[in-house]
């Protein structure tokens, strides 16, 4: 199989690639990425094998995709501009690259005559809806500009199956976290920025009481997730929307003291406010993705944090050899 992965330089996509380049189900693998999230240093273990090629472009533009998917057989639609707070404070952007975008790789597709695309979805589309666990079928109102973007894909999606005989599977991802997440810049997500505050040894801020929650899931289960979806051959595990995560709950302050305690650190959090738009608790259900994909996370939340932890800190020190 040749395969398209949109956002493959970026932190779920790399992975996702570095992985398919071992299968030998892969003949070729192609990354579409504007950089503007990703990085090429994200793509440094694979960039020279012979079977990989990198795109730089941008899914808002429909003759790129067109490009893109040219000779492709599968499609792994990772691309996106994520974050809340960011949605929140530039709606425009989010929606453009979020649903344009992906009505653009969608079509694409289509016109290319690739019959499978595998997406990203997102908890977020469980909104205000406060039932715990979350299951895929019941949903509330969205929160952000950026949940809106999140479902917007996935009524395309159930349309353009609908309407031309397409195979599009969803992956409400939640909480997704590991190796080569990028801890920097204002819309950096909380794993990446506490590890990084332990390794300089400064109180990060966690926002709001520390008890929000929610369904961390180390990234090796996302990726175990994206390769099931695009082989499987049950028909019944098509045109169908998963929940992606471990199925347990961790609260914030929880999270930072599993951390701290990895680094043998007694750092304390400071609180600062709530972020508007973020939901209080999240928690899902993953027995459909059990049922009809054989998901079967491997890592739990604190082997991930150990995983994660551990190869932050081999990058700090990599940074400090060269300077």
């Amino acid at each position: 199989m040749r395969i398209l992965i949109t956002g493959g330089a970026g932190f779920i996509g790399s992975n996702l690639v570095e992985q398919l380049l071992r299968d030998e189900r892969v003949s070729f693998v192609r990354v579409l990425d504007n950089l503007s999230t990703g990085s090429l240093a994200n793509t440094n273990g694979f960039i020279d094998h012979p079977n990989f090629e990198f795109q730089q472009g941008d899914i808002r533009d429909f003759a790129t995709c067109l490009a893109a998917c040219d000779t492709m057989d599968l499609v792994s639609h990772q691309a996106a501009l994520g974050s809340v707070p960011r949605s929140i404070a530039d709606p425009l952007t989010s929606n453009d690259v979020n649903i344009t975008g992906t009505l653009n790789i969608f079509t694409a597709a289509r016109d290319k005559q690739i019959r499978r695309i595998v997406y990203a979805a997102s908890s977020s589309t469980y909104g205000d809806h406060p039932g715990l666990p979350k299951i895929e079928d019941v949903i509330g109102k969205p929160l952000s500009p950026y949940a809106i973007t999140k479902f917007v894909n996935e009524l395309y999606a159930q349309v353009y199956a609908s309407l031309y005989d397409l195979e599009l599977i969803g992956l409400r991802y939640f909480n997704i976290f590991g190796p080569r997440q990028n801890p920097n810049g204002p819309y950096a997500a909380v794993i990446p920025l506490f590890v990084e505050a332990i390794l300089e040894n400064r109180q990060p801020v966690i926002n709001g009481d520390g008890q929000h929650s929610r369904d961390f899931t180390y990234i090796d289960n996302a990726v175990q997730a994206n390769i099931l979806s695009l082989f499987t051959s049950d028909k019944k595990a098509v045109n169908q929307v998963y929940n992606i995560a471990c199925g347990h709950q961790t609260s914030l302050k929880e999270l930072f003291h599993h951390l701290a305690a990895e680094a043998g650190s007694g750092l304390q959090p400071v609180y600062g406010p709530e972020r508007r738009g973020d939901v209080k608790n999240s928690m899902a259900d993953i027995s459909k993705a059990a049922d009809l994909l054989g998901y079967d996370p491997k890592l739990s939340v604190l082997e991930g944090l150990k995983e994660t932890f551990n190869w932050y800190k081999k990058e700090r020190s990599k940074e400090l050899l060269r300077n």
